[in-house]
């Protein structure tokens, strides 16, 4: 379907041809035309498909019907991490460029008095993290008396994150008579819930849900555990890597192997929760532009992370659930382009690759790297004691008894 068919503002058409935008993606083509006639929406579609726009413009064509003077905000936008709220908050200023709607984004980690100081000059969309939005809201730095749609986007990464209460509690403090829009990737039972008590005859979307796009080449390296590190130095020699985004479990081991790559003479740069926002914005931009081929994360950076051109996306440590494994490799082969998707597995990995194989339906090929020795001891410090193996086959034996009870 082409954009120019839902008959929007000419200042949004304008936009959306100086970005490029021709065709729908699925989640656009459902959720755009019910949210144009202010239904109520709930869809459920993987990261990569296209929500943010799906929500924005309908949001926008309704503030460019019906303008207002009115300092308070008329949309709030609600998102899991600062990374999403400024990526949120930066799509809206360009779909907006050329009309006079004021775009804010509201996250912690940032200064307050900055952002209570746009806050009062009047804004129209407020794209807010729930905590630092609250404590805006106990301020009394804004209102809502006038708002008419209210959007959470990644709500159950809200979910996975504790924020849950907040937001229920931000949910009952807003206008009973409003649009309400919640994006999901997954629909797990308190998502559901939020839905049933804040929706009214929500429209409902369901696109492909925890599938990964087909454009996306997976593949398995075994590979022992301290040799990990090695065969990431060997992949950015063999395959073709123009852009890896590479995923840790702890913010400890992100930090060691970006260390270990810089000592390698790889350009590569780190994100995790330690780091201040600048130095993450930083670090996001050095990647977009090319200044660094590596980015090193964890989990922080899995959902909203939006960056053209990443052509690997890298599981240096399997992750803990499956549907996580879908988030992190969705980062690549977005837009319908293609990417590469690789996920290095011990032994001990096994039971969780497992669980992965069991969501996506289908087995992942099983690959090794041409020339690696994968025979290199490992150094004395780093071989387990008895004790540690005893623990690790308990361990391994009880999750695999637990997804053979599965299938």
């Amino acid at each position: 379907m082409q954009f120019d068919e839902f008959n929007l503002n000419k200042a949004l058409q304008s936009a959306l041809r100086d970005q490029g935008y021709e065709e729908t993606t699925r989640v656009q083509t459902q959720a755009i035309a019910p949210a144009l006639e202010g239904r109520d929406i709930i869809g459920c579609a993987p990261t990569g498909t296209g929500k943010t726009v799906a929500y924005l413009l309908p949001t926008l064509q309704r503030l460019l019907n019906e303008p207002s003077q009115r300092k308070n905000p008329r949309v709030l936008i609600l998102v899991p991490t600062r990374e999403l709220a400024v990526q949120v908050a930066g799509e809206a200023e360009k779909l907006a460029r050329g009309t006079a709607v004021r775009v804010a984004a509201v996250y912690g980690g940032a200064g307050i008095k900055a952002q209570i100081s746009l806050l009062r000059r009047g804004i129209d969309i407020v794209v807010a993290t729930p905590g630092r939005l609250l404590d805006h809201m106990r301020r009394r730095n804004l209102s809502f008396r006038d708002l008419e749609v209210l959007v959470l986007d990644e709500a159950d990464r809200m979910l996975d994150m504790g924020f849950l209460p907040d937001v229920e509690l931000i949910m009952r403090r807003m206008p009973r008579d409003r649009q309400t829009m919640l994006f999901s990737a997954t629909i797990p039972a308190p998502v559901a819930a939020l839905a049933r008590d804040f929706q009214r005859d929500p429209v409902q979307i369901e696109i492909d849900m925890a599938r990964p796009p087909e454009s996306i080449q997976q593949a398995i390296y075994p590979v022992p555990k301290h040799l990990k590190t090695k065969l990431i130095i060997a992949m950015l020699d063999q395959l073709g890597v123009s852009s890896m985004l590479l995923f840790t479990r702890t913010k400890q081991e992100a930090d060691i192997v970006a260390r270990h790559l810089r000592e390698s003479s790889i350009a590569v740069s780190c994100i995790h929760g330690d780091f201040s926002q600048r130095e993450r914005t930083a670090a996001l931009e050095g990647f977009r532009s090319g200044k660094y081929r590596v980015l090193v994360a964890t989990n922080v950076a899995a959902r909203g992370l939006d960056v053209e051109g990443i052509s690997h996306v890298v599981n240096y440590d399997v992750p803990d659930e499956p549907e996580d494994y879908v988030h992190r490799i969705g980062r690549t082969a977005r837009a319908d382009a293609e990417g590469d998707a690789i996920t290095l597995v011990t032994p001990d990995d096994e039971p969780a690759v497992h669980g992965i194989e069991y969501l996506l339906g289908h087995k992942i090929e099983r690959r090794v790297l041409p020339g690696f020795d994968y025979d290199v001891p490992a150094p004395s410090w780093a071989r387990p004691s008895v004790a540690a193996l005893l623990r690790q086959i308990k361990g391994k034996q009880s999750a695999a008894d637990r997804w053979r009870s599965m299938g």
